[in-house]
């Protein structure tokens, strides 16, 4: 079975962008490619429990095993060397892709306090979207009780839209809420 919003994708966001941007091939079309979940563990190399932590939020949120991240070079400022753990991130494709980003519009993003609408600022270019979550809370899959330490994560939805313009189309068709311009 086919996640709610591929099937709505394929019905009526495919169509609509056809109508709008005058497509003349299928595969012109823009669809999202990938989404990519990024959390920074600052303070790993102090304390190892908040790698376990962010290691199960991450799991929990996206439904897979996150990968660490570990620091390329060294800096003696933050007193970090190579090879330590500084980071983990999910990549999800296809039907995990799909299903993430229905929960993070429908079910996260109006979570979060204060909400207006998601900028429209943060598009890279070539119609990929990064946008930044200031705790995991708003996750319906995260237990308060089980939390060691609360941390943002960034979300970069990457498209195969060619300009700013058609990526803002196909979030939007597909649900995010961007925030409406000010007059």
């Amino acid at each position: 079975m086919a996640p709610r919003l591929k099937s709505l994708y394929e019905t009526k966001v495919r169509d609509a962008l056809v109508k709008r941007f005058g497509y003349s091939n299928p595969m012109e079309i823009p669809r999202l490619e990938k989404i990519v979940l990024n959390r920074g563990i600052g303070g790993a190399k102090d304390n190892p429990k908040l790698i376990e932590g962010a290691v199960s939020d991450l799991r929990a949120i996206s439904g897979q095993k996150p990968v660490l991240t570990r620091a390329k070079k060294s800096i003696a400022q933050f007193k970090l060397r190579t090879g330590y753990i500084v980071g983990c991130r999910v990549t999800l494709r296809r039907e995990r892709m799909y299903e993430f980003f229905d929960r993070l519009v429908n079910l996260a993003v109006p979570q979060i306090r204060d909400f207006r609408g998601v900028s429209d600022r943060s598009f890279d270019g070539r119609g990929d979207f990064n946008m930044g979550l200031n705790e995991q809370m708003i996750f319906p899959e995260i237990d308060y009780d089980d939390i060691t330490s609360i941390a943002g994560l960034t979300v970069t939805i990457c498209t195969t839209a060619r300009t700013d313009e058609e990526g803002k189309a196909l979030l939007a068709e597909l649900g995010m809420p961007f925030r409406r311009p000010s007059r």
